[in-house]
């Protein structure tokens, strides 16, 4: 899940440029997605692949989305970096 958010932030950053950015923004923003999506928890080779799989659905990418533009949102208000906060469409 964690490599899923980290792609899907990658994608949706750049159309936020007044976004911070910082290394404590872009880790607040994914820790903000990752406890409210479903865990994905596997321990063997097979379970990875399914997971993969189950997580590469339209579907799966509109909920990480969605909650990773909450994050971004709730982020930028109030930036523990010290930038200003601002206000994202």
């Amino acid at each position: 899940m964690w490599e899923m958010a980290q792609r899907e932030y990658e994608l949706l950053r750049p159309q936020l440029p007044t976004f911070c950015g910082c290394d404590t923004c872009h880790g607040d923003v994914l820790v903000f997605a990752l406890n409210r999506l479903d865990p994905h928890y596997v321990s063997t080779r097979q379970g990875e692949v399914l997971t993969g799989l189950s997580l590469s659905t339209d579907q799966a990418r509109a909920k990480t989305d969605v909650v990773l533009m909450e994050g971004f949102r709730k982020v930028a208000l109030a930036p523990r970096c010290g930038a200003a906060p601002v206000q994202l469409p």
